[in-house]
């Protein structure tokens, strides 16, 4: 399957070469230039055991890609993971999301067609009808763009270990409806991941 994941730090970099891993065809997003450029050299920015062999096997196998530019990702998939960071303010009372809504604003008016968003950074409880909200207002028109998220659980240290073979996955899937009344919308998140985990489930992974 062809992903995106949009923010390369330590989640995102540890998740899209983990991903490419699985034997999906991934492109790794980030706005910081020498970072990515680290990256596509095969040079891990950051300390994290076996994530270095796993990076350039998969960039040597072409699954693997990473760039400045965002408007690949309408082209390369329908399928995009949000890793950015959220850094805490106010002494951990409150989490920055200006760079999910940053990632959330440059992607969403590039897509055409049916695609997928799914958050990997941590947020706060609301983020995702907050961000479903601002994700209507900025589809183009015809376009049809399911947001759900699935939060990352990475022991630093452990991180291609948590991600490869974690202990389950975590999954919030739906499609918010104004009327409160009315049946949920068929949700495609759910088919999507087990899709694209299918080789962690089959090892019994709930």
């Amino acid at each position: 399957m062809k992903l995106t994941v949009i923010g390369c730090g330590y989640l995102g970099a540890t998740h899209a070469a983990c991903m490419a891993e699985l034997g999906h065809d991934v492109v790794g997003i980030d706005i910081d230039p020498r970072k990515v450029e680290r990256l596509q050299a095969g040079d891990v920015p950051f300390f994290e055991p076996g994530l270095s062999d796993i990076l350039r096997r998969n960039l040597d196998a072409g699954r693997l890609r990473f760039t400045t530019d965002h408007s690949i990702a309408a082209d390369h998939a329908s399928v995009h993971f949000i890793g950015v960071g959220t850094p805490q303010e106010d002494r951990g009372h409150r989490a920055d999301l200006s760079h999910v809504h940053a990632a959330v604003d440059t992607l969403v008016p590039t897509l055409r067609g049916q695609h997928v968003l799914i958050g990997k950074s941590t947020v706060p409880v609301g983020t995702c009808e907050q961000l479903s909200q601002r994700i209507s207002l900025l589809s183009a028109p015809g376009a049809d763009v399911e947001l759900s998220w699935s939060p990352e659980f990475l022991r630093e240290g452990f991180a291609v270990e948590d991600t490869l073979s974690p202990d389950r996955l975590v999954l919030g899937a739906g499609r918010l409806v104004d009327d409160p009344q009315a049946a949920p919308a068929v949700s495609l998140a759910g088919e999507v991941v087990r899709d694209i985990y299918r080789e962690v489930l089959e090892t019994g992974v709930p």
